[in-house]
């Protein structure tokens, strides 16, 4: 995992705010580091999601995202046969429009 850190900012609300805080009092930590672990989790969590993973695939199919970005969501061995799936369907695309 790369150790560049980037700032983002976003919006939440402030009951979500104050519990995030309080788990960090708990945990002797800062809201970064509950807010990071978190989304760190929920990511992991999605790789394995499969309804959430197809959505990830059609963006993909769709070229909504790149393949890198789908290997960071999916990991490499699953992106790779995304990206064969998505090559056979276009492939066959080509032959359904040549026989037209």
């Amino acid at each position: 995992m790369s150790s560049d850190k980037r700032r983002v900012q976003f919006r939440a609300s402030e009951k979500l705010v104050e519990r995030a805080d309080a788990l960090a009092t708990v945990l002797g930590t800062d809201r970064t580091d509950v807010l990071t672990d978190a989304l760190r989790e929920y990511l992991r969590d999605a790789a394995h999601d499969d309804r959430l993973t197809q959505e990830i695939a059609g963006a993909y199919y769709d070229d909504e995202i790149t393949f890198e970005q789908l290997k960071a969501l999916v990991g490499p061995e699953e992106a790779a046969n995304f990206r064969v799936l998505k090559r056979q369907l276009d492939d066959s695309l080509t032959e359904e429009l040549a026989d037209l």
